[in-house]
């Protein structure tokens, strides 16, 4: 798993809202949540506290991406569903999950890792380990603010 300090992997994949390519997003701090499944209990409620702060994320510059091993199709449907204004990335081939060191032991899915990037694509921050899922959008808006 890649630590606090380290450049984050390039990447462009399809996401609920087109595509979407890292680099683009220089200049911003970027909120970059893996999770395992969409529509599983915590992963809803993940997204869901996303949503709920996604306007405070943006005040402070920041762009949110969700990720999971999910397809575009479904991540549509995820996102739609919970009315998330930020894209929701489909790894189906689970090649970002790979860069960013977080597929799970049996390579199936994404653990759920947080990872907070600043303005120059470095990673400040990584939430991981955590009891409640919800806790990865108020706990990342936190990190943000001490950037």
């Amino acid at each position: 798993m890649l630590n606090t300090g380290e450049k984050s992997p390039e990447f462009e994949a399809e996401s609920s809202l087109g595509r979407v390519k890292l680099s683009n997003l220089r200049g911003k701090k970027v909120v970059l949540y893996f999770y395992p499944k969409s529509f599983t209990p915590g992963c809803t409620r993940e997204i869901q506290r996303f949503v709920e702060l996604y306007d405070e994320f943006k005040k402070l510059n920041a762009e949110v991406l969700g990720v999971s091993v999910d397809s575009v199709e479904t991540q549509k449907r995820f996102s739609e569903k919970y009315g998330a204004k930020f894209p929701v990335v489909s790894d189906k081939e689970k090649k970002i999950s790979a860069a960013y060191g977080v597929l799970n032991d049996k390579g199936t899915s994404a653990q759920r890792v947080t990872f907070i990037i600043d303005e120059k694509g470095v990673i400040r921050s990584v939430l991981k380990n955590l009891k409640k899922a919800e806790d990865h959008a108020d706990l990342a808006l936190d990190e943000l603010k001490k950037l």
